[in-house]
C-alpha cells in the first residue's frame, strides 16, 4: 500500500536521541525522537507536521531504545492528510467525499491524521475515550475514519467499543489548552464499566467509522503481530459549526485547515 511505503520514507531518516516522556495521563504516554526539544511543544507542533511518537515500552529503565526504531514507533501524526501525497490522496478521495456527503456533511474538513502501529509485544493500551474530547466543535461534529491496514483481532489489540454510547453520552471530558497554554483536561476521568465494551475485530482493508461521542478503547498488544491502521478525523466546516479556540490542536499561521473540495 502506498501509505505504508510513505511511512518507511518518513521513518528511515529519523535520528534518535529522545526527549523526556510526554505524559498526559491516563490517555497519552509517549516519547518524541529528539532530546533537545520541548516535549510539550513537539506534541503541539505536530498539529502542523509529520511527527513521531515512540512507545514507552520500547525503552529500558535508563531510557535506551531496546529495538529498531521501525518497530518502536507508536504513531506518526498529525498532519499526514495534508502533507504526505499518499495520505492526502486517500483522505480526500472521491470515495471519502461521497461517504461524508452521505452522512450529511456539507463542508467536511479533515483536521487530524495518524498512522498507528500497535507494535508487537509493546503496543500500548488506549483507555476509553471519545474523539470529541480532543477535537471539539460547537455543536459537536467530529467523526473518526479508521482503516485497518492489517487484521485487527483481540490477540493483537483490536479496537473495543461501547455499543450505543454515542446516543446516550454527551461530550463528557475535553483536553484543551488553558490560559497559560498548558495541556489540561477540564474534568477527571469518567469511570467506566469495561464490561460494556465489545471487540471490533476486522480484516485488513475494513473501514470503521466512529461518531465523535462513541466511547472506544484498545488493550495492549502482547502478541507477536502488529496491528497497523490509518485514522483521520473530520469536522463540519460549514457555517454554524465553530472550531473551539481552546482545542489543543492548532495549526501554525499560514497553514489553515483545508475543507474537502
Amino acid at each position: 500500500m502506498a501509505c505504508a511505503a510513505d511511512c518507511a520514507f518518513w521513518i528511515d531518516p529519523i535520528e534518535l536521541t529522545f526527549s523526556p516522556l510526554i505524559s498526559f495521563p491516563p490517555l497519552l504516554l509517549l516519547r518524541a525522537p529528539k532530546a533537545n526539544v520541548d516535549s510539550r511543544q513537539y506534541f503541539l507542533d505536530s498539529a502542523s507536521n509529520v511527527s513521531f511518537f515512540f512507545e514507552e515500552g520500547a525503552f529500558d529503565d535508563d531510557g535506551n531504545l531496546q529495538r529498531q526504531k521501525e518497530v518502536s514507533i507508536n504513531k506518526i501524526g498529525h498532519a499526514l492528510h495534508d502533507l504526505d501525497p499518499a495520505f492526502r490522496k486517500f483522505s480526500r478521495s472521491d470515495k471519502m467525499k461521497a461517504l461524508l456527503d452521505s452522512l450529511g456533511y456539507r463542508e467536511p474538513t479533515p483536521v487530524q491524521s495518524m498512522y498507528i502501529f500497535k507494535q508487537p509485544k509493546i503496543g500500548g493500551e488506549v483507555v476509553p475515550h471519545q474523539d470529541s474530547t480532543f477535537l471539539y466543535t460547537d455543536p459537536p461534529s467530529v467523526i473518526g475514519i479508521w482503516l485497518a491496514l492489517e487484521d485487527a483481532t483481540v490477540e493483537n489489540g483490536c479496537l473495543w467499543g461501547w455499543r450505543g454510547s454515542h446516543k446516550t453520552k454527551g461530550v463528557e471530558r475535553r483536553m484543551l489548552l488553558d490560559e497559560d497554554e498548558e495541556i489540561v483536561f477540564d474534568k477527571d476521568p469518567v469511570p467506566h464499566d469495561l464490561g460494556e465494551y465489545e471487540p471490533i475485530e476486522v480484516k485488513a482493508g475494513t473501514l470503521v467509522i466512529f461518531h465523535g461521542q462513541f466511547y472506544h478503547m484498545s488493550y495492549e498488544n502482547k502478541s507477536s503481530k502488529s496491528r497497523h491502521a490509518y485514522t483521520f478525523h473530520v469536522v463540519e466546516g460549514a457555517d454554524g459549526f465553530d472550531w473551539s479556540p481552546d482545542n489543543w490542536l492548532r495549526r501554525r499561521e499560514g497553514f489553515p485547515f483545508e475543507a474537502m473540495t
